[in-house]
């Protein structure tokens, strides 16, 4: 056997041995913990120093509401860059919260948030967000006044492209259901108002076939074809008649339209190749005719009336010509006037002459004035259309606005009906009124 160990020296006071770390509690055993497989009896429970019980936790406090005085700890960046959102009401109850209380202590914040407020007002507009139906006009003779056409068009037939214009943007944006709108048609027959029932396709139909006269004045295709009938009312019956729907927008939805709109932009640009010489041309128009000038500023005319009867019948607001525009076509009806009065005197529907004078020498005259925009002041003489009329001859005046002017040489109102200034002869009177009333015509 070995040398014994020898003992080992006990540590002296001068010792400072590290102290023993205080024993763990053993863990509790699991109740449902089962005996490993290789024990054949069960462990004796180790020996726990007993527990005191738990302190039950105290119950949690529910964290406040925030309040208004929490918005301040926002940034003032972050507040600045929220002024956008404040002012179109884009932000969250707390952000607006935080916003309007930092817009009371920044004055630089609170002169940025009322010009955003004020640029917000100005997206909110009342007005309508179609489109101003002058618009076109009054961009081209801006294009114009800077570079002219090289072939530019004439003046006379500026009306008509407005007009044809106005009424096309009215129809670009219609549904199948308004093409089918019913539409009714009136005009005066130099006796009685007479009414016609069509649709919106019925009515542009109409246009297209009484366009297709001036159409062949000039050359270009009639949408009637050869031997077609020479007055509006005959071409209009037969159009409906030979096309099945046609008055009642049978077919695809606004396909008329394109055909009519193709075939006016063949006529202004026909006249602005023409030359001058182009503005004397006769178009027949059954019983009477009129130089293309006047023919055109007739068209105009009718593009005005009938785009009112549509927008009546599709409930939509339609304005008036320009000024420019409605005087020249105020001032065809006041030139078409004497001639009128002298058919309704061949027909015994006029009073008869009371003074004839020579060609050309000055004779009873009506003085005839609308008031608005497109007004002015005609005179109108009254015995014989190649009479002079003249102001210090008038027996009778007759004033209106332009809108009792529009429904009376429209047909739209019965003669005896117009509102209008009346004063002197009524004899007079009563003619003009009738006359104005029969340049009315489907």
């Amino acid at each position: 056997m070995g040398p014994e160990p020898e003992p080992t020296p006990a540590p002296g006071p001068e010792a400072n041995p590290e102290p023993e770390p205080e024993p763990r509690p053993a863990p509790e055993p699991r109740p449902d913990a089962e005996p490993p497989a290789s024990a054949s009896l069960p462990a004796p429970a180790p020996v726990v120093a007993p527990v005191p019980p738990a302190t039950p936790a105290p119950p949690a406090v529910p964290l406040a509401a925030p309040t208004p005085s929490a918005a301040h700890r926002l940034s003032h960046d972050l507040l600045r860059s929220l002024l956008g959102a404040w002012a179109l009401t884009a932000c969250s109850q707390e952000e607006t919260s935080a916003v309007e209380a930092h817009l009371n202590h920044c004055p630089s914040c609170a002169e940025e948030a009322l010009r955003l407020r004020d640029a917000v007002g100005l997206l909110h507009t009342e007005h309508s967000l179609d489109l101003d139906p002058m618009l076109r006009s009054r961009v081209l003779a801006g294009c114009l006044g800077r570079r002219p056409a090289r072939i530019p068009m004439p003046g006379w037939a500026g009306a008509y492209d407005a007009e044809a214009a106005r009424l096309d943007a009215l129809l670009r944006d219609m549904g199948e259901a308004e093409w089918r709108a019913p539409v009714r048609l009136k005009w005066f027959d130099g006796r009685r108002l007479i009414g016609r029932d069509t649709t919106v396709a019925g009515v542009i139909g109409h246009l297209m076939v009484v366009d297709g006269i001036v159409a062949a004045s000039l050359g270009l295709p009639d949408p009637m074809g050869a031997g077609a009938p020479g007055s509006p009312l005959a071409r209009t019956e037969a159009y409906w008649h030979h096309e099945p729907g046609a008055a009642y927008g049978a077919g695809p939805p606004g396909a008329v339209r394109e055909l009519w709109r193709e075939q006016g932009h063949a006529l202004v640009r026909t006249v602005s190749f023409a030359g001058r010489g182009v503005a004397e041309l006769d178009v027949p128009y059954g019983d009477f005719a009129l130089p293309i000038r006047d023919a055109f500023l007739d068209r105009a005319l009718e593009c005005w009336v009938h785009a009112g009867d549509i927008a009546e019948a599709i409930d939509y607001p339609y304005e008036p010509p320009a000024s420019a525009h409605l005087k020249a076509m105020i001032d065809l009806c006041a030139r078409l006037l004497p001639g009128t009065l002298a058919e309704r005197r061949r027909a015994g529907l006029a009073s008869p002459p009371r003074r004839l004078v020579e060609a050309g020498t000055p004779g009873r005259t009506l003085h005839l004035q609308v008031e608005g925009t497109g007004g002015g002041d005609w005179y109108i003489p009254l015995d014989s259309p190649a009479a002079a009329a003249a102001p210090e001859e008038a027996v009778a005046t007759i004033a209106l606005d332009q809108e009792a002017f529009y429904l009376l040489a429209s047909g739209h109102v019965p003669p005896q009906e117009a509102a209008a200034g009346l004063s002197g002869d009524t004899e007079a009177i009563r003619d003009v009124l009738f006359a104005t009333a029969s340049l009315s015509r489907l």
